[in-house]
């Protein structure tokens, strides 16, 4: 009311509604969920930039050598002294042979347990592998049922029998203690080599 004694009508302002804006035909307003896609596809493009420029511009090595090699001399020592046979290492191999795993396992499934991976220099698996338990349970183990050529190669006054396996294939040497396997992926010729390599560790305690 005015102080004149005349009416003054209230004009009062609905609250703000969180409710999407609705367009004369009565349907939501579809362009603030437009927007909000649109600045999230607009974030992630900046973010990719981002991300590809740091690659580009970052130094990298695409042809660094992935592999890590371990060393095996000392652990090779110490499953020597342990070893009820002769343990067998390699010696001479060329730099380009990395091992990658080394393991002595005293008792087993397959009974005392020696162990030496490597990547050959072309990248690919060969191992060697030695036991005292039962050949045959060995061998199939190890070398993922890889089967016997009937085929027999000297080395270093050694007999090996090769096997051809779809996984693995191997060269066995069968002894009455132990039995050794050098096996992988990496082509025979690369099998002898690691085959041709292995001295028996000699027992540092004696």
């Amino acid at each position: 009311m005015r102080d004149d004694g005349g009416v003054v009508s209230e004009t009062r302002t609905a609250p703000a509604s969180d409710a999407p804006a609705e367009k004369q035909d009565g349907k939501p307003d579809e362009k603030p969920r437009l927007k909000t896609v649109r600045d999230m596809l607009l974030s992630l493009a900046v973010v990719s930039a981002v991300a590809f420029g740091l690659y580009f511009y970052l130094p990298h090595d695409a042809s660094q050598d992935p592999v890590k090699p371990v060393e095996y001399q000392v652990e090779a020592n110490l499953a020597a002294r342990a070893a009820p046979y002769g343990l067998l290492a390699p010696e001479g191999l060329p730099p380009e042979w990395r091992a990658t795993s080394v393991r002595y396992q005293p008792q087993g499934e397959h009974g005392a347990t020696w162990r030496l991976g490597f990547m050959d220099p072309e990248n690919e698996y060969a191992a060697l592998a030695q036991a005292d338990g039962a050949p045959g349970p060995f061998v199939d183990a190890l070398t993922h049922g890889a089967e016997d050529t009937g085929e027999t190669l000297r080395i270093d006054g050694r007999e090996w029998t090769r096997y051809e396996g779809a996984k693995y294939d191997a060269l066995v040497l069968a002894e009455p203690e132990v039995t050794t396997l050098v096996l992988g992926t990496a082509p025979v010729d690369r099998l002898e080599q690691l085959a041709a390599a292995l001295e028996t560790r000699a027992d540092t305690t004696a």
